[in-house]
């Protein structure tokens, strides 16, 4: 007979500390307000993302950054919040047409 596996505790974890790069004052509450807030500071969070990433590979580009992970870090994280911004518009485009060959 095998022992039941004991839980992990997270006691003691801190959660992870904003990038140097980036800026803290841009996290947002979206506990209160409509969905169109929701999605205009989603998108102004992506272009927010995307302007970052263009600056510090432009910077990487003329050897003024030092740490090129910085660089990688932001494209990366601008690429994975397009897709995702993407993949919500294309679910709400579909949502509308459903709705619109739903009959009375």
């Amino acid at each position: 007979m095998t022992a039941p596996v004991s839980g992990v505790s997270a006691a003691g974890v801190a959660p992870l500390a904003p990038l140097s790069f980036e800026d803290p004052a841009r996290a947002q509450d979206t506990g209160s307000g409509s969905f169109a807030n929701a999605l205009t500071g989603a998108v102004d969070g992506l272009q927010q993302l995307q302007s970052t990433s263009n600056d510090l590979a432009v910077r990487a580009v003329t050897g003024d950054l030092q740490d090129i992970h910085q660089a990688t870090i932001a494209a990366a994280r601008a690429a994975v919040t397009l897709d995702v911004v993407v993949a919500v518009r294309d679910r709400g485009v579909a949502a509308f047409n459903d709705i619109m060959r739903m009959q009375a």
